[in-house]
Protein backbone atom coordinates (compact mmCIF):
# COMPACT_ATOMS: atom_id res chain seq x y z
CA UNK A 1 0.00 0.00 0.00
CA UNK A 2 1.10 3.28 -0.85
CA UNK A 3 0.95 6.42 1.32
CA UNK A 4 1.98 10.50 0.83
CA UNK A 5 2.94 12.66 3.35
CA UNK A 6 2.85 16.23 2.55
CA UNK A 7 4.96 17.91 4.90
CA UNK A 8 8.22 16.99 6.72
CA UNK A 9 8.15 18.62 9.91
CA UNK A 10 7.84 16.71 13.70
CA UNK A 11 4.46 15.46 13.16
CA UNK A 12 5.04 14.74 9.28
CA UNK A 13 8.44 13.05 9.81
CA UNK A 14 6.82 11.19 12.27
CA UNK A 15 4.18 9.64 10.64
CA UNK A 16 6.06 9.08 7.92
CA UNK A 17 8.49 6.86 10.11
CA UNK A 18 5.71 5.33 11.58
CA UNK A 19 3.93 4.20 8.37
CA UNK A 20 7.23 3.17 7.19
CA UNK A 21 8.02 0.82 10.16
CA UNK A 22 4.60 -0.87 9.48
CA UNK A 23 6.21 -1.85 5.71
CA UNK A 24 3.90 0.67 3.34
CA UNK A 25 5.44 2.03 0.84
CA UNK A 26 5.83 6.14 2.11
CA UNK A 27 6.78 9.09 0.12
CA UNK A 28 6.90 12.43 2.08
CA UNK A 29 6.57 15.89 0.65
CA UNK A 30 8.42 18.97 0.93
CA UNK A 31 9.46 22.31 -0.38
CA UNK A 32 12.41 22.55 2.25
CA UNK A 33 15.78 19.86 1.77
CA UNK A 34 16.52 20.72 5.35
CA UNK A 35 12.75 19.52 6.57
CA UNK A 36 13.82 15.82 5.72
CA UNK A 37 16.47 16.04 7.78
CA UNK A 38 13.13 15.24 10.67
CA UNK A 39 13.52 12.03 9.39
CA UNK A 40 15.71 8.93 11.17
CA UNK A 41 17.98 7.42 9.50
CA UNK A 42 16.21 4.51 9.52
CA UNK A 43 13.46 5.42 7.15
CA UNK A 44 12.82 3.10 4.72
CA UNK A 45 10.44 5.54 2.12
CA UNK A 46 11.20 8.17 -0.52
CA UNK A 47 11.74 11.95 -0.27
CA UNK A 48 10.55 14.27 -2.66
CA UNK A 49 11.37 17.89 -2.43
CA UNK A 50 8.96 20.27 -4.28
CA UNK A 51 5.96 22.29 -3.87
CA UNK A 52 3.05 20.29 -3.61
CA UNK A 53 0.49 22.04 -5.34
CA UNK A 54 2.71 20.21 -8.31
CA UNK A 55 0.51 18.14 -9.76
CA UNK A 56 3.69 16.62 -11.80
CA UNK A 57 5.26 16.48 -8.05
CA UNK A 58 2.45 14.89 -6.75
CA UNK A 59 2.24 12.13 -8.79
CA UNK A 60 5.62 11.50 -9.42
CA UNK A 61 5.25 10.87 -5.22
CA UNK A 62 2.76 8.36 -6.12
CA UNK A 63 -0.52 10.08 -5.36
CA UNK A 64 -2.73 8.19 -8.17
CA UNK A 65 -1.72 5.33 -6.22
CA UNK A 66 -2.08 6.10 -2.94
CA UNK A 67 -4.29 4.80 -0.54
CA UNK A 68 -4.44 7.43 1.46
CA UNK A 69 -2.71 10.88 2.14
CA UNK A 70 -1.78 13.15 5.29
CA UNK A 71 -1.43 16.90 4.34
CA UNK A 72 0.58 18.36 7.59
CA UNK A 73 2.67 20.95 6.50
CA UNK A 74 2.36 24.53 8.98
CA UNK A 75 0.04 26.10 6.45
CA UNK A 76 -3.62 25.57 6.93
CA UNK A 77 -4.31 26.68 3.35
CA UNK A 78 -1.96 24.99 1.78
CA UNK A 79 -3.24 21.72 3.63
CA UNK A 80 -6.46 22.36 2.62
CA UNK A 81 -5.69 22.69 -0.99
CA UNK A 82 -3.59 19.65 -1.11
CA UNK A 83 -6.28 17.32 0.41
CA UNK A 84 -8.80 18.63 -1.76
CA UNK A 85 -6.51 17.90 -4.68
CA UNK A 86 -6.08 14.27 -3.25
CA UNK A 87 -9.56 14.03 -2.85
CA UNK A 88 -11.42 15.49 -5.50
CA UNK A 89 -9.30 14.74 -8.41
CA UNK A 90 -7.14 12.00 -7.48
CA UNK A 91 -10.06 10.53 -5.70
CA UNK A 92 -7.29 9.10 -2.71
CA UNK A 93 -9.50 7.37 -0.60
CA UNK A 94 -8.66 8.60 2.66
CA UNK A 95 -7.04 12.28 3.26
CA UNK A 96 -6.23 13.88 6.29
CA UNK A 97 -5.39 17.37 6.73
CA UNK A 98 -3.39 18.82 9.89
CA UNK A 99 -5.34 22.36 11.29
CA UNK A 100 -3.48 24.75 13.70
CA UNK A 101 -5.71 27.64 13.59
CA UNK A 102 -9.70 26.88 15.05
CA UNK A 103 -10.93 29.90 13.06
CA UNK A 104 -9.91 27.89 9.40
CA UNK A 105 -11.93 24.80 10.58
CA UNK A 106 -15.02 25.91 8.11
CA UNK A 107 -12.12 25.94 5.18
CA UNK A 108 -11.86 22.32 5.63
CA UNK A 109 -15.32 21.49 6.44
CA UNK A 110 -16.41 23.04 3.20
CA UNK A 111 -13.76 20.74 1.62
CA UNK A 112 -14.96 17.47 3.11
CA UNK A 113 -12.15 16.79 4.58
CA UNK A 114 -10.82 15.02 8.12
CA UNK A 115 -8.87 17.11 10.10
CA UNK A 116 -7.14 17.31 12.78
CA UNK A 117 -6.50 20.30 15.02
CA UNK A 118 -3.40 19.75 17.41
CA UNK A 119 -4.47 23.12 19.41
CA UNK A 120 -8.07 22.32 20.04
CA UNK A 121 -7.40 18.62 20.54
CA UNK A 122 -4.51 19.32 23.11
CA UNK A 123 -7.01 21.98 24.70
CA UNK A 124 -9.99 19.43 25.09
CA UNK A 125 -7.40 16.80 27.09
CA UNK A 126 -6.12 19.73 28.89
CA UNK A 127 -9.55 20.33 30.03
CA UNK A 128 -10.23 17.22 30.52
CA UNK A 129 -7.10 16.75 32.92
CA UNK A 130 -8.04 20.08 34.93
CA UNK A 131 -11.69 19.53 34.94
CA UNK A 132 -11.51 16.17 36.51
CA UNK A 133 -8.69 13.37 36.76
CA UNK A 134 -10.80 10.39 37.53
CA UNK A 135 -11.80 7.90 34.27
CA UNK A 136 -9.06 7.29 31.88
CA UNK A 137 -9.57 8.60 28.04
CA UNK A 138 -7.94 5.50 26.64
CA UNK A 139 -9.20 6.95 22.46
CA UNK A 140 -10.47 10.34 21.53
CA UNK A 141 -12.60 10.97 18.13
CA UNK A 142 -12.47 14.03 15.31
CA UNK A 143 -10.78 16.79 17.58
CA UNK A 144 -11.68 15.10 20.64
CA UNK A 145 -15.11 15.98 21.01
CA UNK A 146 -15.66 12.29 21.73
CA UNK A 147 -14.15 10.26 23.75
CA UNK A 148 -14.04 6.70 24.92
CA UNK A 149 -13.45 6.44 28.97
CA UNK A 150 -12.30 3.31 30.65
CA UNK A 151 -14.15 3.67 34.76
CA UNK A 152 -13.95 1.69 37.09
CA UNK A 153 -16.75 0.54 39.28
CA UNK A 154 -16.56 1.26 43.07
CA UNK A 155 -18.63 -1.20 45.74
CA UNK A 156 -21.43 1.52 46.02
CA UNK A 157 -22.49 0.32 42.47
CA UNK A 158 -22.23 -3.55 43.12
CA UNK A 159 -25.28 -4.97 41.52
CA UNK A 160 -27.03 -1.79 40.03
CA UNK A 161 -27.73 -1.83 36.14
CA UNK A 162 -25.16 -0.10 33.60
CA UNK A 163 -28.04 1.73 32.30
CA UNK A 164 -28.57 3.75 35.57
CA UNK A 165 -24.95 4.93 35.62
CA UNK A 166 -25.62 5.74 31.87
CA UNK A 167 -29.12 7.28 31.71
CA UNK A 168 -29.77 10.74 30.78
CA UNK A 169 -25.84 11.87 30.04
CA UNK A 170 -24.48 11.91 26.72
CA UNK A 171 -22.71 8.28 27.22
CA UNK A 172 -23.06 5.23 25.69
CA UNK A 173 -21.72 2.09 26.91
CA UNK A 174 -19.07 0.23 24.78
CA UNK A 175 -17.80 -2.93 26.93
CA UNK A 176 -17.47 -4.21 30.75
CA UNK A 177 -14.30 -5.92 31.66
CA UNK A 178 -14.56 -8.65 34.54
CA UNK A 179 -12.05 -10.68 35.84
CA UNK A 180 -10.12 -10.00 32.67
CA UNK A 181 -12.62 -11.16 29.92
CA UNK A 182 -14.74 -8.12 28.01
CA UNK A 183 -18.57 -8.71 27.08
CA UNK A 184 -20.33 -6.22 25.24
CA UNK A 185 -23.16 -4.69 27.17
CA UNK A 186 -26.42 -6.07 26.89
CA UNK A 187 -29.73 -4.64 28.31
CA UNK A 188 -30.19 -5.06 31.62
CA UNK A 189 -26.55 -5.79 32.76
CA UNK A 190 -25.69 -5.07 36.00
CA UNK A 191 -22.19 -3.87 37.14
CA UNK A 192 -19.98 -5.23 40.44
CA UNK A 193 -17.42 -3.65 42.29
CA UNK A 194 -14.25 -3.47 40.54
CA UNK A 195 -15.58 -4.02 36.85
CA UNK A 196 -13.89 -1.50 34.37
CA UNK A 197 -16.63 -0.21 32.20
CA UNK A 198 -15.84 1.88 28.62
CA UNK A 199 -18.07 4.35 27.73
CA UNK A 200 -18.42 6.76 24.67
CA UNK A 201 -19.42 9.96 26.10
CA UNK A 202 -19.14 13.84 25.38
CA UNK A 203 -16.86 15.76 27.95
CA UNK A 204 -20.26 16.86 29.96
CA UNK A 205 -21.55 13.27 29.94
CA UNK A 206 -18.34 12.15 31.35
CA UNK A 207 -18.12 14.52 33.89
CA UNK A 208 -22.62 13.47 34.35
CA UNK A 209 -20.99 10.08 34.76
CA UNK A 210 -18.44 10.64 37.11
CA UNK A 211 -20.57 12.94 39.29
CA UNK A 212 -23.35 10.08 39.70
CA UNK A 213 -20.41 7.20 40.66
CA UNK A 214 -18.71 9.72 43.19
CA UNK A 215 -22.58 10.53 45.29
CA UNK A 216 -23.63 7.11 45.51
Amino acid sequence: MTYVVVGCGRVGAELADRLSQRGYTVSVIDQEPAAFMNLPPSFKGRTVEGEALDRHLLERAGIREAQALAAVTDSDALNAVVGHVAKRIYKVAHVVAGSYDPKRRPMFEAFGLQIVSAGTWGAQRIEELMLHGGPQVVYEAGNGEIGVYELKIPSTWEGRPLEELLAGTQSLPVAVTRAGRAVLPEAGIQVREGDVVHVSATLDGIQAVEARLSEA
